[in-house]
């Protein structure tokens, strides 16, 4: 099993060594430093070089801050989220006020370029490290929110999630009995199989809704779960497979690909006399796969009596953009002799964390 983070997900603190966070913090302190050149007076002798000293102070304590937290990413690991807040918010006043002196003794003490004003390096201390305080509490404040937020949108979908895994559906359970039953009598080593096969589903059930593992074992459990439907429906039910270029080690959510072939059975080929084929198709397009399965609908003249197909299909949705946010997309479409699913994942590769 893999997570999808590498960071703890304990802590509300992002990955401070990630380019993406770089960019962000680069990118904020240079709105922060054109904000404070532009709240100069308009009297100001040369504002190009204002915003340049602004920007580049802003960015040295930006940096080092990202820097520091970057080092110790491992140890707020450790911590609890008031000792890591608190431990967090000391480091960026450190930083501030050591840089800050830095800057008065490189531009005004060690040239000698001018006399300063009585206490002003106290106001210049005092006014670096009260800008920082303020920013750095306001962007402490909005990663605690974000992570609060998250924490519950999670606890929902996998509250969600345990409660529709924890009454199978009826209908499946009912034939899957049967089948085994009518198999005891004919071809017990094949009722043994579906026994076994029907274990695996229900043991996949149990595991956690935002683990991720290699698709390779989600296409295991589908064969298993098609093994079983294929006793019951026999020649009805016909598949077509096309993922050979789909890499073994891309990472999904347990039981994320086998309800959308159980709808595909339910609402498609039970209905129809004659049976049909699923196709499962997979395309792989750079840091993306693209997942497609279609299968045949009545006339839309017939009335469907199963019902519950939004549901599940809406329950995948919630639980994929829970992990993957807006990485990922499900979509569902309809024509007069199909009905046709694609599901986009991002590609992330599966990594032992045993070793």
């Amino acid at each position: 099993m893999s997570k999808l983070d590498n960071q703890d997900k304990s802590s509300f603190l992002p990955d401070f060594c990630s380019v993406e966070v770089l960019f962000i913090v680069v990118l904020s302190a240079e709105l922060l430093a054109i904000i404070l050149s532009l709240a100069l007076p308009i009297y100001s002798r040369d504002i190009l070089f204002d915003l340049a000293m602004n920007s580049l102070f802003v960015q040295w304590i930006s940096l080092s801050c990202v820097g520091l937290l970057c080092i110790l990413r491992n140890y707020f690991a450790t911590l609890s989220e008031k000792r890591a807040a608190t431990l967090c918010y000391l480091i960026i006043l450190l930083v501030a006020f050591i840089i800050s002196e830095l800057a008065w003794w490189s531009l005004y003490v060690y040239p000698n370029t001018m006399t300063p004003v009585e206490n002003f390096h106290a106001l210049f201390l005092l006014r670096s490290i009260g800008i920082s305080a303020i920013v750095g509490a306001i962007v402490l404040r909005y990663l605690y929110v974000q992570h609060q937020w998250r924490k519950n949108i999670e606890a929902m979908a996998t509250s969600r999630y345990q409660a529709l895994q924890s009454r199978i559906r009826p209908h499946f359970l009912f034939n899957c009995m049967n089948t085994i039953a009518s198999l005891t009598r004919k071809s017990p080593e094949l009722a043994e199989q579906s026994v076994e096969d029907l274990a695996d589903l229900f043991r996949a059930s149990l595991l956690e809704p935002t683990e991720l593992y290699k698709i390779s074992e989600e296409w295991k459990l589908c064969q298993h779960y098609l093994r079983i439907e294929k006793h019951r429906l026999g020649d009805r039910l016909q598949l077509k497979w096309n993922i050979e270029t789909l890499p073994e080690d891309a990472l999904v959510p347990p039981l994320s690909l086998q309800p959308l072939l159980e709808n595909a059975i339910y609402h498609g080929i039970e209905r129809l006399p004659e049976g049909g084929t699923i196709e499962i198709k997979g395309t792989i397009n750079g840091d993306s796969y693209r997942l497609t399965f279609t299968n045949p609908v009545p006339p839309a003249n017939i009335e469907d009596t199963h019902k519950g197909n939004k549901h599940a299909q809406e329950n995948i949705r919630l639980r994929l953009d829970t992990i993957f946010g807006q990485e990922s997309n499900l979509t569902f479409n309809q024509t007069d002799e199909h009905y046709i699913v694609e599901l986009t994942l991002p590609y992330k590769r599966y990594e032992n964390t045993n070793r």
